[in-house]
């Protein structure tokens, strides 16, 4: 078996077809991780530069208050999901869910359901990552490997002589298209495991990206391997297993998407968006009970001082914007839970599509996931619900401002 594997790595190294297709991956994988490596740099620098500048805007915004509601109204909070340490082999959703946020004590689902992404193109048209490398082109460049190594020989008439010589098929096929998935699998490999190297990945996931891959090649290898057998010329051969990749690539995942959205109806965003801003805008108009209220079944422990004196009061200003988000609650669920299904049956529709399921295999390993950017907007939430535990104990009982507290303002942690 070595000797027949020498053999066929001196045959690779003459066949200059085959070496112009194992470059080509070796290039567009560079070209893959590269890009990757630089967009997380980019991502991080832009983060770590906002995280100073909200420091200093919101101490700056701080100085010269003189009561709680407006400190609570003039100060941002920056709020982040930075990419993780495998972030540059599969962006996905990072490019079209906003993972940057600045956040204040208003309403707070109108503040996430503003988007913010800077790369929304690419949301459209896809990103060129190592992920859609492994999961679309590589699968391409394979068959443009394998695909006429017996159709070839049949065509030349060696076929029939060349199997005879080599004693049973096995032993002349398997080590011929061996050396090619091995040298492909290699090649597209060794850019991704260097910048893992460089950005710190941890082992365990460059070890589980490498089975990922090499796992989807094996299979691309079977379907050749089963095509190939069929005696026809390298033309037709290449033509069926080119629209065999089209159906698993393309026209499988695009129909599992329709089917998927049909039984899983999304609401917009820019509903929850509307709802609220219309449940704040018209609480000015509304008698204070119609605000307090609703806010008071939430907040039972602020019944004592919900008494408004004056026209305007911050207590009464903050409580209707919550009501906002009250308002929407319903909405944002069924949003957040529609997003989720649709997450979780795209995975078992992955099964039917080999590029489906490599893509989101990479982004779930990257945290780039649908689930990822979710967690994100509920950790959002969170740390909103952490100014308002913070804000209220001051705002509702008439607490004396004192600008010292602020120094315990809630940090988000992302």
């Amino acid at each position: 078996m070595i000797g027949n594997l020498i053999r066929e790595v001196r045959f690779l190294t003459k066949d200059s077809g085959a070496l112009f297709w194992l470059a080509l991956a070796f290039f567009l994988s560079v070209i893959a991780v590269s890009f990757g490596v630089a967009e997380v740099r980019d991502q991080r620098k832009t983060i770590g530069t906002l995280i100073e500048e909200d420091a200093a805007d919101r101490a700056n915004a701080l100085e010269g208050q003189e009561d709680w509601g407006g400190a609570a109204y003039y100060a941002f909070h920056l709020t982040h999901a930075p990419p993780s340490d495998f972030a540059f082999a599969a962006m996905g959703q990072r490019d079209s869910s906003p993972w940057k946020h600045r956040v204040r004590m208003l309403a707070l689902e109108g503040q996430i359901h503003e988007a913010d992404t800077r790369n929304a193109d690419f949301g459209l048209i896809g990103r060129f990552d190592f992920a859609f490398l492994a999961a679309s082109v590589a699968p391409l460049l394979l068959i443009l490997l394998l695909y006429d190594l017996r159709a070839a020989e049949r065509s030349a008439r060696r076929h029939d002589l060349l199997v005879a010589t080599a004693g049973s098929p096995a032993q002349l096929w398997l080590p011929r298209a061996l050396v090619r998935v091995v040298a492909l699998s290699a090649l597209l490999l060794i850019p991704l495991w260097g910048a893992s190297i460089i950005v710190g990945t941890s082992p365990d996931i460059v070890f589980k990206a490498t089975v990922i891959l090499v796992g989807a090649l094996l299979i691309w290898w079977l379907i050749v391997e089963l095509v190939s057998r069929i005696n026809a010329s390298p033309s037709v051969l290449l033509t069926s297993l080119i629209g065999l990749w089209l159906a698993l690539a393309i026209v499988v995942p695009a129909l599992s998407t329709a089917a998927i959205e049909a039984r899983q109806p999304l609401p917009n965003g820019g509903e929850i968006l509307l709802l609220q801003r219309e449940t704040v805008n018209d609480a000015w108009d509304l008698p204070k009970e119609a605000t307090m209220t609703p806010f008071l079944k939430e907040h039972p422990e602020w019944s004592d001082h919900a008494t408004l004196e004056t026209a305007f009061e911050w207590k009464w200003y903050y409580a209707f914007q919550q009501v906002g988000d009250q308002k929407t609650a319903p909405l944002v669920e069924q949003y957040r839970s529609a997003r989720l299904a649709r997450d979780r049956e795209a995975g078992l529709a992955s099964f039917l599509s080999p590029t489906s399921f490599v893509e989101r295999s990479f982004e779930k390993l990257a945290g780039t996931d649908a689930a990822s950017m979710i967690a994100y907007e509920n950790a959002v939430r969170d740390f909103h619900k952490q100014l308002r535990a913070f804000h209220y104990p001051y705002l509702f009982p008439d607490e004396p401002y004192d600008s010292e507290k602020l120094k315990d303002l809630p940090r988000f942690e992302p």
